[in-house]
């Protein structure tokens, strides 16, 4: 699965106040134009995350560089951040033992 596809917003943008800008894509040959929105945008390299206003502003200068980012929502990037948290959190240890089986048991069998 793509990454544009992991994050792909399944909400409409214009109903929350927020969004949250993933740069998914490499800056390295895009056009000048796409660089200095991405600079504006204060997304610099792969992967970083921006909390934005949702304003006409901004869905302008996203939908210029929509091939390069992906949009999420307040609640999308809370729960993608938890799910991450979860899967990121300590396990406990597996215990192993390697006693040999009890003699009482190998008694019981030769008789």
């Amino acid at each position: 699965m793509s990454a544009f596809k992991a994050y792909k917003a399944c909400v409409p943008i214009a109903w929350s106040p927020n969004l949250y800008i993933t740069l998914v894509r490499g800056i390295p040959g895009t056009r000048r134009l796409h660089r200095r929105t991405l600079e504006a945008l204060r997304l610099g390299k792969c992967n970083r995350t921006v909390m934005r206003w949702n304003t006409p502003t901004v869905r302008g200068m996203l939908q210029q560089v929509k091939r390069l980012v992906v949009i999420e929502t307040e609640e999308m990037f809370k729960a993608r951040k938890e799910k991450e948290a979860k899967h990121r959190a300590i396990r406990p240890p597996l215990v192993v033992s390697h006693l040999p089986p009890a003699a009482s048991d190998s008694s019981q069998q030769a008789a």
